[in-house]
């Protein structure tokens, strides 16, 4: 790395766009298989809670969560994670750290809506569970990439 400004921002003449692009296209290959796997493991976990008796239901919106709800917005969401990722990978000087510092804050911004929705305390529990499953695959996974490919 050439230079780091007082924001951490890098800027790196030295890297060419070949050097860059394989990084960000590692990044996003490795972010396609965790945002799979994080799809599948809380659709799992979701299931099984149904299967314990949660049932889902959200009586502030008159509606229970149907199980291919819990794959879409986790995939959404998980998306979204690797592009920070990549934002951080192509600007920051310290990309893992800043990934995680932002991801564990989003996460826990995360667990205040299910406080908030008015399920029972089944369905409120296994929803915080829920939003932790994904990040628990997304989080290291992605820091780990963003530190070997940074260095």
């Amino acid at each position: 790395m050439d230079s780091m400004n007082d924001t951490g921002v890098v800027a790196s003449p030295a890297v060419g766009r070949t050097g860059q692009s394989r990084r960000l296209r590692g990044l996003a290959g490795t972010g396609v298989v965790a945002t799979l796997a994080a799809m599948v493991v809380t659709t799992l976990a979701a299931a099984l809670a149904r299967a314990a008796g949660v049932d889902f239901e959200i009586p502030d919106r008159g509606e229970t969560i149907p199980l291919p709800g819990f794959a879409v917005v986790t995939g959404f969401f998980s998306v979204v994670g690797v592009v920070i990722a990549a934002a951080l990978l192509r600007w920051s000087a310290r990309p893992a750290q800043r990934f995680v510092w932002t991801a564990v804050s989003l996460t826990a911004i995360s667990l205040v809506p299910p406080l908030l929705a008015g399920g029972d305390t089944a369905t409120t529990t296994a929803l915080l569970g829920l939003h932790l499953v994904p990040a628990a695959v997304m989080i290291p996974t992605l820091a780990r990439s963003l530190h070997t490919r940074s260095g």
